[in-house]
């Protein structure tokens, strides 16, 4: 039988909102079953946490070969459709209703409720100079900007996930 896993680390690197909510997910899954865990944003995912933008996140349409219309399991969507102005907004208008019917939260409450069941919360430094961004930039939930180094010091012992 394997050992049950203790601590997760997720990296979370894409600012759409498909791209943002994986890792949420799993960190509250994590924290729910008693597993420690610490997020960790990194370029466009950095977008989560920066007050400014965090929400106004879209679904990416053009690009993604897995969207579909009129709902998830609909025909593929060309992806020339998915460059139609007002294609982004409504795409993200669908998944925001769907998400609410089964309840989950929007962005920012989610890591405020994952941030209090103690879930660590960091931005990436590379991308945080990149960026030009300060900490003034970031939710409160931020406990701080930290080195891939100090990611992966803070990350012993865990399972890392790349969302």
């Amino acid at each position: 039988m394997s050992e049950p896993i203790k601590r997760v680390s997720i990296v979370v690197s894409r600012g759409s909102l498909e791209g943002v909510y994986p890792g949420l997910i799993m960190a509250n899954g994590a924290r729910m079953e008693g597993i420690e865990a610490q997020l960790f944003f990194t370029f466009f995912g950095l977008h989560a946490v920066v007050e400014k933008k965090m929400d106004k996140l879209k679904v990416a349409t053009v690009g993604n070969p897995a969207m579909c219309v009129p709902d998830a399991m609909g025909p593929g969507l060309p992806t020339w459709m998915g460059a139609i102005p007002g294609m982004s907004w409504f795409a993200t208008w669908m998944m925001k209703k769907e998400m609410e019917k089964i309840d989950i939260p929007p962005v920012r409450e989610f890591l405020e409720m994952i941030h209090d069941a103690g879930c660590e919360i960091y931005g990436c430094k590379a991308t945080v100079d990149m960026f030009h961004l300060t900490q003034k930039d970031f939710c409160p939930q931020v406990d701080g900007v930290i080195t891939v180094g100090e990611f992966y010091e803070k990350s012993a012992g865990s399972q890392i996930i790349f969302t």
